[in-house]
């Protein structure tokens, strides 16, 4: 009997642990997008700075895509949008004409700057509440799921505006 209730706290736990993380991550998002708003660009447009700022040269826009878990043409709009404010280019593949690859201007550097330092105000407000070795204990914690859930999907994302 003891195993059955055990069961249900825990079914019960992991269901507001759930309500809490999405509740979490909203919070996050709403504060980081109205930090981000000065500088012109979006959660998903942001996601593509953060993702060519990664890469060891210049990626294909299919590689965008792949790595942004989004189709093809949601990054043609990105790159579209980011490319009239000359925070990225397109330029030629040196092995292949045919190729475009997208490149990180200046400007883009510039704006992930700010970016970053929008995203890390926005963490730390949602985070102020907790001390320092909460914070630490909270981020091993969240290491362990990412870790877990690194090559596991049990479903499809859904494609977000991060």
């Amino acid at each position: 009997m003891e195993s059955r209730a055990t069961a249900i706290d825990v079914d019960e736990v992991t269901g507001q642990l759930a309500d809490q993380l999405l509740r979490l991550s909203r919070r996050l998002h709403r504060s980081q997008r109205a930090l981000m708003e000065p500088t012109g660009v979006t959660l998903a447009q942001s996601r593509l700075l953060r993702v060519l700022a990664h890469c060891q040269e210049p990626p294909r826009m299919a590689d965008l895509a792949q790595r942004l878990d989004v189709v093809p043409r949601a990054v043609t709009t990105l790159v579209d949008a980011l490319e009239e404010r000359e925070l990225v280019r397109r330029v030629p593949d040196p092995r292949n004409r045919r190729v475009i690859r997208i490149e990180l201007c200046d400007g883009g550097g510039q704006a992930l700057k700010e970016l970053r330092r929008a995203r890390r105000t926005a963490a730390a407000d949602l985070l102020e509440p907790l001390s320092a070795e909460q914070r630490a204990a909270l981020a091993e914690l969240l290491a362990v799921l990412d870790e877990d859930g690194a090559g596991r999907h049990h479903s499809p994302p859904a494609a977000q505006d991060s």
